[in-house]
C-alpha cells in the first residue's frame, strides 16, 4: 500500500511525467512508416505507423493509479453482463490489472475514477421521478472530494483523470469539473458534449454470457449471405420507425420491430450472419450495441446516427469497412447498398474480419483486444493533447 503523504506534488515529479508524455508524443508523431505487421492489418487504421508506436511505448510505459475512494457498488463493483457490460468489464479488468496500475500516484501518468454509471443508475435513481439530479449531484459531490482530498486532479485541473460510463445518462453525470477528464462514453454524442481528440466512444457490446463472451462469434462467407440488409428492435426514437415504414415490406432486406425472442437470440444473431449489411440505427441515444454486434457476426455494419462518433474514431478508419448513412437519406438506403459493387463489398466484408478481434472481451486481456484499445485511446487522446512544458 503507497503510504506517502498526499499534501503537495514534487514539482520535479510531475515534470518527469510530463517528460515522458512529451517524449512518448514526439516518438508517436514522428513513428517510422511501417505497412507491414503480422498482426495489423493497415488500412482498417487512420495511421498504422503511429498506432503501432503508440500502443508499444503505452506497453512499456503506461502507469494508472485507481482511485480507492468510493463504495461499492457504485465504485470498484461491476456487471459484466447486458446491454452496459462495456463498463464493467473495463472496470473489472483495470482495478485486477498488474502491469498498468500503481499504487504510487506520484508516478502515475494517467488516474482512473472507477464508477458505473449503469450501477449509479441503479442505487440512486428514483422510479418514475424522470429526474437525474441527485445522480449528477452526487457524482458532483464526489468529484469535489477528490479535488480537495488530493493534489493530483489541481496539477493538470484533470486532463490526466479519466473514467468509463455506458450507460446513456453518463454525458449528463460527468457534466461540471469532470468536462475537464477524458470521458470514454458508450453514448459518444457530438451534440451533448462528446469532445472528439479528448473524450473516446466506448464500445457498446451486449454480453450474454460473462463466462463466455466470445459463444458463438463468426458468420458466413459473403456468398451464403442472401440477405441485403438486416435491423430488428424497439421502435425506440425517431429514426427506427422512419426505417421500418419505408423498408419493412421489402422482400430484399428483413427490417423488423421486435422478433419473437427464441433461446440464446438465435433468430436475431442467424439474420446478423446471413446478411451482407447490418442496420445500426439510433435509438433514444446515438449509440447501439449492434455496431459491434455487426463487427463480431461478420456483418458489414451499416451506421444510421447523426452525430455519433464511432468507437475508437482516433486510430480506427471506419470508412474502410463501414456505411454511413445520414438520417435523411434512410429513403434512399436501399440504392446506397446496391451501389456497392461486389468487389468493394467483399474488401469491406474482410475487413470486419479484421478488425473485430479488436472488439473482444476476454477474462485475462490479451494483445490489441478490447479492453487494451480502450485504455488505449485514453492514453493516446492524452498524449496527443500534451503541451510542451
Amino acid at each position: 500500500m503507497y503510504m506517502t503523504s498526499y499534501a503537495d506534488l514534487p514539482s520535479q515529479v510531475s515534470s518527469l511525467v510530463d517528460q515522458q508524455l512529451l517524449e512518448a508524443k514526439s516518438q508517436i508523431e514522428n513513428a517510422a512508416f511501417t505497412n507491414n505487421d503480422s498482426r495489423l492489418y493497415a488500412p482498417i487504421y487512420r495511421n498504422i505507423s503511429m498506432f503501432k508506436r503508440s500502443y508499444e511505448i503505452m506497453d512499456r510505459m503506461l502507469k494508472v493509479y485507481i482511485y480507492k475512494d468510493g463504495e461499492k457498488p457504485i465504485f470498484h463493483d461491476w456487471i459484466l453482463e447486458g446491454i452496459y457490460a462495456s463498463e464493467g468489464w473495463f472496470l473489472k479488468l483495470m482495478e485486477e490489472n498488474k502491469q498498468f496500475v500503481t499504487e504510487d500516484p506520484n508516478e502515475a501518468h494517467l488516474f482512473y475514477i472507477p464508477f458505473s454509471s449503469r450501477l449509479l443508475e441503479l442505487t440512486l435513481y428514483v422510479p418514475h421521478s424522470h429526474s437525474r439530479d441527485n445522480l449528477i449531484q452526487f457524482m458532483k459531490n464526489h468529484t469535489e472530494m477528490i479535488i480537495s482530498k488530493y493534489p493530483f486532479w489541481n496539477r493538470t485541473n484533470g486532463s490526466d483523470h479519466f473514467l468509463t460510463g455506458c450507460h446513456d445518462w453518463a454525458p449528463a453525470e460527468t457534466r461540471g469539473r469532470l468536462l475537464n477528464t477524458i470521458r470514454a462514453l458508450c453514448n459518444a454524442d457530438i451534440r451533448t458534449g462528446f469532445k472528439i481528440g479528448k473524450d473516446v466512444s466506448l464500445p457498446t457490446t451486449y454480453v450474454r454470457s460473462s463466462k463466455n463472451p466470445l459463444k458463438d462469434i463468426g458468420g458466413n462467407p459473403p456468398t451464403q449471405r442472401p440477405i441485403l440488409a438486416f435491423f430488428a428492435g424497439h421502435m425506440h426514437g425517431y429514426v427506427r420507425p422512419v426505417l421500418l415504414n419505408h423498408w419493412g415490406n421489402d422482400t430484399d432486406m428483413r427490417i423488423f420491430a421486435r422478433m419473437p425472442h427464441v433461446k440464446g437470440n438465435k433468430n436475431y444473431i442467424d439474420h446478423m450472419k446471413s446478411s451482407k449489411y447490418c442496420i445500426c440505427a439510433r435509438g433514444f441515444a446515438v449509440h447501439s450495441p449492434r455496431v459491434v454486434e455487426s463487427l463480431i457476426y461478420d456483418c458489414v455494419p451499416v451506421i444510421i446516427s447523426d452525430n455519433y462518433v464511432p468507437p475508437f474514431f482516433e486510430v480506427l478508419n471506419w470508412e474502410s469497412f463501414a456505411v454511413f448513412v445520414l438520417e435523411k437519406d434512410i429513403v434512399n438506403l436501399k440504392k446506397v447498398l446496391l451501389s456497392i459493387s461486389e468487389e468493394k463489398y467483399v474488401e469491406m466484408y474482410e475487413r470486419v474480419k479484421k478488425v473485430k478481434e479488436q472488439f473482444f472481451w476476454h477474462s485475462e486481456p490479451v494483445k490489441y483486444d478490447l479492453f487494451h484499445m480502450i485504455l488505449h485511446s485514453v492514453w493516446y487522446n492524452r498524449v496527443l493533447r500534451m503541451k510542451g512544458i
